[in-house]
């Protein structure tokens, strides 16, 4: 009887590990497996499921009563078993079993974390994201010699983060204001962004503005071509966040990556797998990394500086004057996103503790105590989720940037990454045959 039960409720949730006889096992039914598979970790897993779109049903029946962390270890290798059998046709069908089994390989490493099994950052980094950091990570003292750069951006006497803060306050958005700058940069980033990719014609987000969160943006996709955007207000707002934002979690960053993928492969060709987006996969390497670098792209050379000066300063209420100075200080910052890398992986492997780690962004991330203490907090949470944000971006770059130098070719070779299925590794440059 216990074993009649246990069946039955495997054929609710059509979970069977292994293929029946009569089961036509193609990529279709691993598919619809896969997404009840997601749902169930995710009801034992806050957090791990960040975007559903598919029907309510079926995520009412995988979570009504989730199996324990056991048995759904075993049901994602059952699951990558079947994969195994299905023969390779080539072409899109071929990247779309890649895509799967890197996906379940994620959820197998989140599983084993979620059991108790303690993985080095490297071992996160390839087991979830499917990338190497090994090599990548470097001693914090490799950024001294930013930190002397910066220096002569800001002169002065005393310590280096509070020149840089007192600069950077310089151009905070008032938060009345605030409203008003951000949706003009989000309209632009859209605007920039369909000229290049269509969308469909509904396609619209939500936009909100709230505390207490260990991020300073969010987008979360809803389906149907619409998602929620918040933004989180408990540090003040820096003028330059209004693009970041406006094209990271907008356009051409999540906000259309999601549409794109919903148009082209969940409703276009059946791919039920893009209804679900599990955050601890390969799949957030390519959604933040594209995200990070839509603001480039969207916003190449001096069209940022122009834009925001013409645009986003006026309805600040702020003066243009240092803008350009405020804008290259903002880019040489950007080469000590890696310290953050290094900082988390000494965190999450025991070696500083919480203030050490705290001390070390407030020096190596030029941020002031709340700031830093909201990254350290990111990091406790999202572990080594990181580095999707840093890596991600030079390795979408350095992609799209080997495609071509005019702006259609970089754009269009964007359009194929945000509507195709594609991996870490599809963005590495191909050995010479």
């Amino acid at each position: 009887m216990r074993r009649l039960a246990a069946l039955g409720l495997m054929l609710l949730l059509g979970l069977l590990g292994a293929p029946a006889s009569a089961q036509s096992d193609d990529l279709d039914a691993i598919a619809r497996d896969y997404v009840r598979l997601q749902l169930e970790i995710g009801a034992r897993d806050d957090g791990y499921i960040d975007a559903y779109y598919g029907p309510p049903e079926i995520r009412a029946a995988a979570t009504a009563n989730p199996r324990g962390l056991d048995e759904l270890a075993r049901a994602v290798e059952g699951l990558r078993g079947r994969l195994r059998t299905v023969p390779p046709n080539g072409g899109l069908s071929q990247r779309r079993g890649a895509f799967l089994e890197a996906q379940l390989n994620a959820a197998s490493h989140r599983l084993r974390m979620l059991r108790g099994e303690r993985l080095s950052f490297a071992e996160e980094a390839r087991g979830l994201y499917g990338v190497e950091v090994e090599g990548l990570l470097h001693p914090l003292t490799h950024y001294d010699p930013v930190l002397a750069r910066i220096e002569r951006l800001v002169p002065g006497t005393g310590p280096l983060p509070e020149r840089v803060e007192d600069l950077l306050a310089r151009f905070t958005i008032p938060r009345e204001r605030l409203e008003a700058v951000m949706r003009a940069a989000i309209a632009e980033c859209r605007r920039r962004t369909i000229a290049y990719l269509p969308l469909p014609r509904d396609e619209a987000f939500t936009l909100e503005f709230v505390t207490n969160q260990p991020w300073s943006g969010y987008n979360w996709y809803q389906g149907n071509y619409r998602s929620l955007i918040q933004v989180n207000t408990d540090q003040p707002a820096r003028l330059s966040r209004a693009v970041d934002l406006g094209c990271h979690e907008g356009y051409p960053g999540h906000h259309a990556y999601n549409v794109l993928l919903e148009q082209a492969l969940a409703r276009g060709r059946g791919w039920v797998e893009y209804q679900v987006y599990p955050l601890y996969s390969p799949q957030s390497l390519i959604a933040e990394g594209s995200a990070n670098y839509g603001v480039p792209l969207a916003f190449p050379g001096r069209d940022r500086l122009q834009f925001e000066t013409r645009v986003l300063y006026p309805l600040a209420g702020l003066s243009t004057r240092g803008a350009a100075t405020y804008l290259a200080l903002q880019q040489a910052m950007e080469a000590l996103s890696g310290a953050r890398f290094t900082i988390a992986r000494e965190l999450l492997e025991g070696r500083i503790t919480r203030e050490e780690a705290i001390a070390l962004a407030q020096r190596y991330q030029l941020m002031t105590r709340s700031r830093a203490e909201q990254s350290v907090r990111f990091t406790e949470r999202y572990r080594a989720y990181v580095i999707n944000y840093g890596l991600g971006r030079d390795m979408v770059a350095a992609h799209i940037e080997r495609q071509g130098r005019t702006p259609y070719v970089r754009w269009m070779a964007m359009r194929r990454l945000l509507s195709e299925p594609v991996l870490p590794v599809d963005l590495l440059p191909r050995a010479p045959r």
